[in-house]
């Protein structure tokens, strides 16, 4: 049996052993729970993207966000319709919002707000796929297709020792029962999000007593269980035993094919390199940031997740997708049917509750400009979407339903000709009366501006060539 030698520790370590035998002697005593969704590092980690964006933050609303509360606001339309909110100006003329927004209204001119966003579902879980991956799905594929995130990291990697797709926090676990829909599909588990929230303590966010009213001020810990350094171990002696961990992998490669293990041993090494990075430590400590700022934010839990996207992308990260929504808190909070399970006002009174679109509208309005005036938003791309708008009539309970047909989303930051609204909705904020736009022009988009062939193939796991997407187009409009 051959034998490698390794250089830094002159430790002989066997080529060949069982990689069940190898990840357990390799894992320096980091949980296999707390390694899953780190990836390695591809060909093309090293250097920067060929398109326009450098970074992608994705802030991805689950349970989805009212357009006619929000971004499409419809004063004309009956109250049934319109709800009792009143629209408000923006920075373009002629373009209103709904009041819940100020704050985006001020920034309206870096946005390209899609009002016609549009597709065929009403379901949450076939809806969410969709848009988290810009693929259809049916019931038996749910977790077979790779997030958005997960062909970037595939193709790109990782930079500056940050995983190639980060999830902030990644718990949202839509059901009953509940399900993870941040996965790695055909790639593989090495390429499902790194969740620096790691797993929620109560996954099924529609059990359990909640507050009528919740606090919106709520802070949050976003610091990953792998930046604690394991009993026994410093950063000093993981570093010296950093050469045995490169021989503990080529051995694992050649081992034999355990999905649940291979995934383990494509994280662990990250899990490491994280420990071992003062800058990656340092992009989870808020304690530099001034009071303004964070206050600028929000001292919510959508307004630190903000924060903490910003300080992701700014130390490198490529893909960070701001997770909100579903929360064991809140409950599903944008899922505003108002059934007496809920425990929601009126939809007009629940959207601006500090938690809601309010809070929304707050912290993305912070993100833009904190971007901006860090010289950061010309190289990164901010997504805003959610997997369907709500039902234009307001129900017998005052809350609005699932509707696939029209919603709005928005763009900013890099390769986006801003300060615009594309597409248009009827009167009633119902369906789009100018071309629709799907989940998968949305992530078309987000690939042509990181540079990828939106018609190219990349292999599965199991080595065979699959296009990036298999329907959709760039938004032209949306592009500078």
């Amino acid at each position: 049996m051959g034998r490698v030698m390794n250089n830094t520790d002159g430790i002989p370590v066997e080529s060949r052993w069982p990689r069940r035998d190898v990840l357990q002697a390799g894992a320096l005593g980091v949980s296999a729970s707390a390694l899953a969704g780190l990836g390695l590092d591809p060909v093309h980690a090293a250097g920067d993207l060929p398109g326009r964006a450098k970074s992608v933050i994705y802030l991805w609303v689950g349970g989805g966000m009212t357009h006619i509360d929000s971004f499409d606001p419809k004063p004309e339309a009956p109250e049934e319709v319109r709800g009792e909110l009143t629209a408000i100006s923006t920075r373009l003329p002629g373009v209103q919002f709904c009041e819940t927004l100020p704050r985006l209204a001020a920034v309206a001119d870096r946005l390209a707000v899609v009002r016609s966003f549009s597709h065929d579902s009403n379901d949450h879980l076939l809806s969410q796929v969709y848009t988290l991956s810009g693929r259809k799905v049916n019931r038996n594929q749910l977790f077979s297709e790779p997030n958005i995130g997960a062909i970037v990291s595939h193709l790109y990697g990782s930079r500056n020792g940050l995983p190639g797709y980060i999830a902030v926090p990644g718990i949202t676990r839509p059901g009953p029962p509940p399900h993870n829909l941040f996965v790695g599909g055909w790639l593989g588990n090495q390429y499902a999000p790194f969740c620096v929230g790691g797993r929620p303590e109560q996954p099924d966010f529609t059990v359990g007593k909640k507050l009528d009213n919740p606090p919106s001020e709520i802070s949050e810990d976003l610091s990953p269980r792998e930046l604690i350094y394991p009993d026994g171990l410093s950063r000093g002696r993981l570093g010296r035993r950093l050469g045995l961990r490169e021989g503990l992998k080529r051995a694992a490669r050649e081992a034999e094919n355990d999905r649940r293990l291979s995934a383990i041993e494509g994280h662990y090494g990250n899990a490491l390199n994280m420990l071992l990075s003062p800058k990656v430590r340092q992009a989870f400590d808020f304690s530099g940031e001034s009071v303004a700022l964070r206050d600028d934010y929000g001292r919510t839990k959508i307004g630190g997740r903000c924060l903490q996207a910003r300080r992701l992308v700014e130390a490198g990260a490529r893909f960070v997708m701001v997770d909100y929504g579903y929360d064991p808190d809140y409950g599903n909070l944008f899922d505003i049917h108002n059934a007496p399970s809920q425990n929601f006002p009126h939809v007009s009174k629940m959207v601006k509750r500090g938690y809601n679109v309010v809070g929304v509208d707050r912290a993305f309005a912070a993100l833009i400009r904190d971007l901006e005036g860090r010289g950061l938003l010309d190289e990164t791309l901010v997504v805003f979407l959610t997997e369907f708008g709500r039902t234009p009539k307001i129900n017998k309970n005052g809350g609005r339903d699932h509707w696939g047909a029209c919603g709005s989303i928005f763009f900013a930051g890099a390769g986006v000709e801003a300060g615009q609204v594309v597409g248009q909705s009827n009167k009633h904020a119902g369906y789009p009366i100018t071309r629709p736009y799907g989940p998968a022009d949305i992530a078309a988009t987000i690939y042509h501006s990181l540079g990828i062939d939106i018609e190219s193939r990349v292999r599965d796991r199991e080595n065979r060539p699959i296009s990036v997407l298999d329907h959709g187009r760039p938004i032209e409009a949306v592009l500078a």
